[in-house]
């Protein structure tokens, strides 16, 4: 099992999606007499799990049933433990095109955090690309590491622990692409223009707070980045549904609206005004959005070295 290659199988020591529907999945690392528990009941990794084929419909103890499916970055970032604040796939799709990421690409990436946007970036480069991905926090970098390795990617990407504004990213003049996730990004603008390709690498800085952009930008400016650009994504999610309306009372006669079938008097009334004339109603399709719906996320900056 590897994120960026499929397999057709479930083994031993894969990690697992077990899907109970849209807004209920969870990650399970495959073990043999290994069980888990879910609201359907038990599965067992020996008998429900090993040997079957990716997307395969398992039975729980008590009946219910669950999809196991194979893992991906998107699943991945719905599923991971969270150990930072991460970046969801509105913002990492924009990055990885903004970026100009193909497989082959070299990517310098500070921080590593909970390794969302790393499982896109890696495989988005494979499988001949790697990531250079630099995280302060020590326990949260061998996390990572160990997380890379049992995902089948360690070999795409090297993780390094240290303070990427003080020490950079331990490469010079090979990256295509470089993202920065640091409360102070405009530390590292410096050791971000090193790392980058002589000439046309791309770099992202990803900041919460407007007053991060503005500094961050004069840096990039002293520093002879171009074509500076700050995105905000917004995702505005639609609810649709059926709905009943009325149809307008345009003022034609009574008799006008029986004969379209919309409307019409009991036989008792006829001669005389329907004092309740009841209108017909038509149904369709509206798409309404959510009266809640997750804000503000942060700041996309780009530039290009010049």
């Amino acid at each position: 099992m590897s994120f960026v290659e499929y397999g057709d199988t479930i083994k031993d020591g894969d990690t697992a999606i077990v899907f109970l529907g849209h807004e209920s999945m969870f990650p399970v690392k495959v073990q043999h007499g290994t069980v888990t528990q879910t609201k359907y009941g038990v599965i067992r990794h020996s008998t429900d799990l090993i040997g079957k084929k990716y997307g395969s419909k398992v039975t729980c103890s008590k009946g219910g049933w669950v999809f196991i499916l194979h893992p991906t970055p998107e699943l991945w970032t719905l599923n991971l433990p969270h150990r930072t604040q991460i970046l969801y796939s509105t913002d990492i799709s924009i990055i990885t095109m903004m970026l100009e990421l193909k497989p082959g690409s070299i990517v310098c990436e500070s921080g590593t955090g909970s390794g969302s946007l790393s499982h896109a970036l890696i495989r988005t480069v494979a499988p001949t690309g790697h990531l250079y991905t630099v995280e302060f926090h020590q326990q949260r970098a061998e996390k990572a590491r160990e997380e890379f390795r049992e995902h089948g990617v360690e070999h795409l990407v090297t993780v390094t622990n240290q303070d990427v504004c003080k020490n950079g990213f331990g490469v010079s003049n090979i990256a295509d692409a470089v993202f920065l996730d640091i409360p102070s990004p405009w530390e590292a603008i410096g050791h971000a223009k090193s790392a980058l390709k002589a000439e046309g690498g791309r770099i992202c800085s990803f900041s919460p707070c407007i007053e991060q952009v503005q500094r961050t930008c004069l840096v990039m400016e002293e520093y002879g980045f171009t074509e500076i650009n700050t995105l905000e994504i917004l995702l505005r999610v639609y609810n649709v549904r059926t709905i009943s309306l009325q149809i307008p009372d345009l003022g034609k006669a009574a008799e006008d609206n029986s004969s379209t079938g919309f409307d019409s008097c009991s036989p008792s009334h006829q001669g005389s005004p329907c004092a309740n004339l009841q209108q017909g109603t038509v149904q369709f399709k509206s798409g309404v959005p959510l009266r809640e719906v997750v804000g503000h996320t942060g700041y996309l900056t780009f530039a290009t070295k010049s």
